[in-house]
């Protein structure tokens, strides 16, 4: 059973957004407390599944990765899951989406071109579940992985 999160922990995680390899005394001193409530409190969040892990922050661009695109796709119920699994499975998908509205699935990827592009966009095309598919190639990221709020209200 799961505690409720509470401002310390939503300290706690925006601190850990803005800095994934800030020390425990780091964050104790950001959020007011000690480090062994730092360390008690971690542990509780990753043992509750709020905290899964922790990732390095990638410039796709410098990775060779610099074309990114948007696929929604209308797909036949009974496909869902398979076009969700080979769209994971294609190792270019930053996020996989089953979503609400006139599409089924949302997906967004990088590329090392526009011919790899295409050749995904020709896979899709040519799966025997997707009915239909549009895609948008982003032409300059605005905002990408920014923190979601978990910072306490001011």
């Amino acid at each position: 059973m799961s505690v409720p999160i509470d401002d310390i922990d939503r300290t706690l995680l925006a601190a850990l957004l803005a800095d994934g390899r800030a020390s425990a005394s780091d964050l104790a001193e950001t959020a007011d407390v000690a480090t062994a409530t730092v360390t008690k409190r971690l542990s509780r969040l990753e043992d509750d599944g709020v905290i899964e892990g922790f990732q390095p922050e990638i410039d796709y661009d410098a990775a060779g990765y610099g074309t990114t695109a948007v696929f929604r796709l209308d797909v036949d119920g009974e496909g869902l899951s398979e076009v969700v699994a080979d769209l994971q499975a294609t190792g270019r998908m930053i996020g996989v989406y089953e979503v609400t509205g006139e599409h089924d699935v949302v997906a967004i990827g990088k590329f090392t071109g526009t011919e790899e592009l295409n050749e995904q966009i020709k896979t899709l095309l040519t799966h025997p579940h997707v009915r239909a598919t549009s895609t948008n190639i982003v032409l300059e990221t605005v905002s990408e992985y920014d923190a979601p709020p978990v910072a306490p209200a001011e």
